[in-house]
């Protein structure tokens, strides 16, 4: 073999040895997706009224400080209101004496709802849940007495369970990701361009088994309906979701 043809065979060896000897990649972790909503970690409870007029009067008088407050029934039967998202327990505690010292609530709580970055397992069921709570409310659109229209039933089942969802139908369809109509689980969201404008004026929650809970107009009370009636079919016009 000719000095050539032996330093060719020696090269050729080389490079088939580069690959074995280059250094492993690491494969960098994907960082975890930004969340969706804000998280509300502490938050103030005001009330326990055994009316709900009651709780209804007081979100009002909060609304009209310009305090964003909703109200909700507990699992004992008692109506209370909750209002604002604190980063701390302290500062939820000060906002909640500076409006005590102003006579807008009495008795009040400052409450821990959720963990930043920590989904709770069984979330979607709890959203879904807090919505199906309020069957029977009746509608009031706007919902500026304490009532409930569209957009602030949803609103409130997801702020009951610590996600900031805005407050108009218009934004929370502008958040989420898109779901197709065959891949819905529990706590999304389903909206409806009801008066064939191109834009969702109607929205509801999805609570599983083709089925949305939502607050369907004035002079009628929250309910669950089906997705495939043919009223409702018609008028879908798209879902989001806000969880992983």
């Amino acid at each position: 073999m000719s000095s050539a043809t032996r330093l060719l065979a020696l090269c050729a060896v080389g490079l088939a040895l580069l690959p074995a000897c280059a250094p492993k990649r690491v494969p960098v972790p994907t960082p975890p997706p930004a969340p969706l909503l804000p998280v509300i970690t502490f938050t103030v409870q005001a009330g326990a009224f055994a009316e709900a007029e009651n709780a209804i009067r007081l979100a009002r008088s909060l609304e009209a400080a310009t305090v964003e407050a909703f109200h909700f029934v507990g699992e004992d039967g008692l109506h209370r209101v909750r209002f604002g998202s604190f980063p701390s327990r302290e500062s939820a505690a000060r906002r909640a004496e500076a409006l005590q010292a102003a006579g807008l609530i009495t008795e009040h709580a400052v409450v821990a709802v959720a963990t930043p970055g920590v989904t709770r397992a069984g979330l979607r069921a709890d959203i879904a849940g807090a919505a199906l709570s309020f069957l029977g409310q009746p509608y009031r659109w706007g919902a500026a007495d304490g009532a409930f229209d569209c957009s602030g039933l949803t609103m409130t089942a997801y702020r009951l369970n610590g996600l900031g969802l805005p407050r108009s139908s218009a934004e929370q369809y502008a958040l989420g990701t898109p779901v197709p109509a065959d891949r819905l689980r529990q706590a999304d969201l389903v909206f409806f361009d009801t008066e064939a404008q191109g834009r969702p004026d109607h929205v509801g929650l999805y609570v599983g088994d083709g089925r949305f809970v939502h607050a369907p107009g004035e002079g009628k009370v929250v309910r669950v309906d089906d997705l495939a009636s043919p009223w409702y079919s018609r008028r879908f016009l798209t879902a989001r979701s806000y969880l992983e």
